[in-house]
């Protein structure tokens, strides 16, 4: 009997709790430091491509298109000739001028032998000098009708000129908007065709008044023209998300802000010696903005509530406190801050998904690291 007695009691031992304290006892969490850095961050704002000249070719006088001698797509040299008019009416025109110049220029001789003709007469006073002083009145208006004529010779050369149309820059040929064919006029609504230099590109993007603060403020110069010598290059994102393998480098900022935008227009030039870009391409430019001594906190370690970002601030005697941070930018897995908490500070990286205000933990190293990383 007194057997049976000592085994139950062994048993109820056996199976008691051995430490009634482990419920209370303070849960393991893994803690970091947080620390500054200095981060870069880059922003994407949508740009436009144009090449550094897009000329836009009309014909400068009316005709027939007769000729084409481009295809769209090709590149052309300047000087190479795009079109012809049909010129015949303009050859017309300038024969037409050149028997007006004859007709003038013998009008011209006849006033001339009128004036020798009636010169000794006068100084022999057989006649009146009122004749003479008529002779040469005629002599000076034929001479102004053969300048006239030959005015209207310049006039019609040119004119014949334009019927070959000739690209004025090196580049490629757009699109060609008129078929042989058609009736052209310089008062045509449309372009005959564009021609592109995109050996080098202007890609426009533009910043908000905050953006553009923040992106000058940080770089050495008292104007404008001085901070941009000191920028770094900048990388063009394409529109299939590929990075252009070439930087770029910021040249130009507009003289003032978009009223009705609140932006300002900024150009960067991109060198395209292959000419794999053209005239008309988007992307987006990414702009990088240096953040100096800047507190880095792992997204993973934050939680939001009521539209505000917490975190867990661990205090010297190992109670945590909900505090709400400021963010300026994100960088990989990082949040950017600046208010709300400092350097020093040691917050909870994970686990505190049911952590009540005021709560003791032990701190726990994070897995693999002492401290937040840097990006």
């Amino acid at each position: 009997m007194k057997t049976s007695i000592y085994v139950a009691a062994s048993l109820l031992w056996a199976c008691a709790p051995k430490n009634q304290d482990a419920p209370n006892r303070p849960p393991t969490l893994p803690v970091s430091t947080v620390v500054a850095s200095s981060v870069t961050t880059y922003q994407d704002y949508p740009a436009s491509i144009e090449g550094i000249v897009n000329v836009e070719i009309r014909p400068q006088v009316s005709g027939i298109l007769e000729r084409i001698y481009v295809d769209e797509g090709k590149f052309v040299h300047a000087g190479t000739v795009l079109f012809k008019i049909d010129d015949k009416p303009f050859q017309a025109t300038l024969s037409n001028a050149m028997a007006g110049l004859h007709a003038a220029q013998a009008a011209l001789i006849n006033a001339n032998l009128e004036v020798e003709k009636l010169t000794p007469l006068v100084t022999n006073k057989v006649i009146a000098e009122y004749q003479l002083k008529t002779a040469k009145a005629t002599s000076q208006l034929a001479e102004a009708n053969v300048e006239q004529a030959n005015a209207l010779i310049s006039t019609a050369k040119i004119n014949l000129g334009y019927t070959l149309i000739k690209a004025p820059v090196s580049g490629y040929v757009g699109r060609i908007l008129k078929k042989q064919g058609t009736l052209i006029s310089p008062q045509d609504p449309d372009e005959l065709i564009q021609v592109s230099n995109v050996s080098n590109l202007h890609v426009y993007f533009s910043l908000a008044e905050k953006d553009f603060v923040t992106f000058k403020d940080q770089y050495a110069g008292q104007s404008i023209e001085e901070k941009m010598k000191n920028l770094p290059p900048v990388s063009l994102l394409l529109a299939n998300n590929s990075i252009y393998p070439i930087k770029g480098k910021i040249d130009a900022v507009d003289g003032q802000f978009d009223k009705n935008t609140g932006a300002i227009t900024v150009r960067a030039n991109f060198p395209n010696p292959q000419g794999i870009l053209r005239s008309g391409n988007t992307g987006k430019v990414q702009l990088g903005v240096l953040h100096s001594n800047i507190l880095l906190v792992p997204q993973s370690a934050t939680a939001e509530i009521q539209n505000k970002v917490l975190v867990y601030v661990v205090s010297n005697n190992n109670k945590v406190k909900k505090q709400p941070i400021s963010i300026i930018a994100r960088s990989g897995e990082n949040y950017l801050v600046d208010g709300g908490i400092k350097a020093g500070d040691k917050i909870v990286l994970s686990g505190f998904d049911n952590l009540p205000e005021g709560a003791v933990i032990q701190p726990g190293n994070p897995p693999g690291k002492e401290t937040v990383a840097k990006n």
